[in-house]
């Protein structure tokens, strides 16, 4: 006869990462350079407070639980404090990507519903283009210092983020949500016609940072230092805002300056052991380095994800003292979804090989599995030669879009088990090791 098991019931929630942190890693930095110009210095413990009386600001302002919040914004600590204090009052944070046309923006705001808008003042030019075309956004906030908001406002009745926290306690106890409600939304362009809505849960969300902080991803611990110079408007930064506080690391905020002499400067300012960028990012930084005959003093690990990262530039962090981890997911996987780095006996190939190694897309998380099938749905064998498309199932893979679009992508099996088709063509070796090679012709 079954039986169930004798422990308690503890909803993973977005909040309980932000109530560890801040009991037991409460005097650990987040160091950040803001939009300002200067350098901003806050423990989890001050965030966490300053994140309470952003919640109460949003109750007080009429936010409801499911309500959509959108933001586009840098990655800095006013971001951070919306990332926690809107799914932790149960609504949702939707975070925009400025690099969208303003049509995508302005469809996305309007599929989406957004009845608030955070932004930075970098995107005040886009905000004032797109604003007369979203009629849901009631609430237009500026995420400046009081003293800094400009002299022209981009749209009427412009908020400023101080103000709007003004007066708010920083007594708020976390309502006890439903894991399984959603938290956050972000819009993809992988696929042709217009973007379409990923919705994660709690659930998902706090799972996908607990895999990312796995050995054989992040591995993060709480002498690490991370830069997620990923922006917060890409896939959540990869998740790094909720595993650096999971694990009590110092998080580090490169803001709007991503360039090669910033992030540098930034690195060797504050310690930096491990950073997480797409391969551009990386470049810049290596131009820089090797132009003015410069080292890393701290620098030690990074993950590169986004699109395929060059051996060559595998090559050239490795003898710079820099691990390279490869990393593969989407959107729909919240994003991370396989690991490619060398570890144990892969250490005693040559260089050529372990370079080939880490160019490919590698090994699955815990969490997801994968398969590649013929045109027929046939599965096919995992020998590293035969190649189909890559579907894939797990704990932080979607289910359904955002409002019923791209049904064709989801299929089941004879088990009946979910899968999402990711419009990638790969090869599986039998270790397991997933290497992409092309791309179907109906995505981009």
């Amino acid at each position: 006869m079954a039986s169930t098991g004798l422990m308690m019931q503890l909803p993973l929630l977005i909040s309980s990462i932000l109530e560890h942190a801040e009991r037991h890693h409460g005097q650990q930095e987040i160091v950040a350079r803001r939009t300002e110009g200067n350098i901003q210095r806050i423990t989890y413990s001050e965030l966490a407070a300053r994140t309470r009386r952003l919640a109460n600001a949003l109750v007080s302002a009429g936010i409801q639980p499911g309500e959509n919040i959108a933001t586009m914004g840098w990655n800095t600590v006013r971001h951070v404090e919306i990332y926690y204090a809107v799914s932790g009052i149960g609504a949702v944070t939707h975070t925009l990507n400025p690099r969208y046309s303003p049509q995508q923006l302005i469809y996305i705001i309007n599929h989406a519903k957004d009845t608030t808008l955070f932004f930075d003042i970098t995107f005040a030019p886009l905000v004032k283009a797109i604003a007369p075309h979203c009629p849901t956004v009631k609430r237009w906030v500026m995420m400046i210092d009081a003293d800094k908001m400009p002299a022209e406002s981009p749209v009427e009745g412009l908020i400023n983020y101080e103000h709007f926290m003004s007066g708010a306690s920083s007594e708020f106890v976390w309502p006890q949500l439903d894991e399984n409600m959603a938290c956050t939304l972000c819009y993809t362009s992988g696929t042709t016609g217009n973007p379409q809505g990923v919705l994660y849960s709690h659930r998902s969300t706090v799972l996908h940072a607990m895999g990312a902080n796995t050995a054989d991803a992040l591995g993060l611990r709480r002498t690490d230092t991370i830069l997620p110079v990923v922006p917060m408007f890409h896939v959540n930064a990869w998740g790094i805002p909720y595993g650096a506080l999971m694990v009590g690391a110092k998080l580090v905020l490169p803001g709007a300056q991503l360039d090669g002499p910033s992030l540098y400067a930034l690195m060797e300012e504050e310690k930096v052991n491990i950073a997480a960028g797409v391969p551009t990012i990386w470049l810049g930084l290596l131009n820089h380095v090797l132009q003015n005959g410069l080292k890393f003093s701290s620098f030690r690990r990074t993950l590169v994800g986004g699109s395929a990262m060059p051996i060559s530039l595998i090559k050239a962090y490795d003898e710079l003292g820099v691990h390279v981890m490869h990393g593969w997911g989407m959107t729909e996987m919240s994003p991370l979804g396989t690991v490619s780095q060398t570890s144990g006996p892969d250490l005693e190939l040559d260089k050529a090989a372990q370079y080939d190694i880490t160019a490919k897309q590698g090994h699955c998380l815990f969490g997801v599995d994968m398969k590649i099938v013929a045109e027929d749905g046939t599965e096919l064998p995992w020998n590293g030669e035969a190649t189909g498309e890559l579907l894939v199932r797990g704990h932080w893979i979607i289910s359904q879009y955002y409002g019923g679009d791209g049904q064709k992508a989801f299929s089941q099996d004879t088990a009946g088990r979910g899968w999402f088709a990711t419009g990638d063509v790969s090869r599986i070796f039998p270790d397991g090791t997933m290497q992409i090679t092309d791309r179907r012709k109906d995505v981009i």
